[in-house]
């Protein structure tokens, strides 16, 4: 878990990143607690409303929930919001470019397809 000080992405949104990453790769589990504003502020040594922000973020998204005097939760279903969430963005912020591009260099589908297999391999 670490967050980059010197990006252009907000602190708040990098631990609202963090705790969906952990989601998406079973750190985090459905009910499960995950580390508290506390916890967080301390280890990355920032402000406990920056964290509670990230987690606001998540909170408005239906990913974790709180409960009161226990702590903040993941919730049911929320790594399948998160994919699909991730998927839209993926699609959005390189497949659209993509496709922009390769109709600039006259690429077809084909070609393409035959990159990304090359490129996986």
């Amino acid at each position: 878990m670490n967050l980059d000080f010197s990006s252009e992405i907000p602190i708040y949104i990098q631990i609202a990143q963090l705790i969906e990453d952990g989601i998406l790769n079973g750190i985090y589990k459905e009910d499960e607690v995950i580390p508290s504003t506390t916890e967080i502020s301390v280890k990355f040594k920032i402000n406990p409303a920056t964290v509670a922000k990230g987690f606001n973020l998540l909170v408005d998204q239906g990913i974790i929930y709180k409960k009161r005097g226990v702590g903040m939760f993941v919730s049911k279903g929320s790594k399948e919001v998160l994919i699909q969430k991730r998927k839209d963005s993926f699609y959005s912020n390189y497949i659209i470019s993509l496709i922009e591009e390769a109709k600039k260099l006259n690429i077809s589908v084909e070609d393409i397809l035959d990159m990304i297999k090359r490129g996986n391999s």
